[in-house]
């Protein structure tokens, strides 16, 4: 049992390391940048929603997030919350 819980753990920490959304890589997030260079940067996104020509996009979760907003496929406006 114990050498399960240590598993779960040590899979969770280097699961975190390869965490993509991180403070330093949303500050490279520019206006202009496309869809496919923010995925490069900072992964894919929790969820996309498309309206009226806009695509707009969440990753991570309700504590520590990124939103992005982007127009004919480029990042228009954007914001975080308690990124790391």
């Amino acid at each position: 049992m114990r050498i399960r819980i240590i598993s779960t753990l040590c899979l969770l920490l280097a699961l975190s390391a390869c965490n993509k959304l991180t403070l330093a890589n949303y500050n490279k997030i520019t206006p202009g940048m496309t869809y496919e260079e923010v995925d490069q940067l900072i992964g894919s996104p929790t969820q996309c929603d498309d309206v009226m020509g806009l695509r707009n996009c969440t990753w991570g979760d309700n504590s520590r997030f990124a939103n992005i907003t982007f127009a004919g496929g480029k990042v228009m406006v954007f914001a975080s919350s308690n990124l790391k």
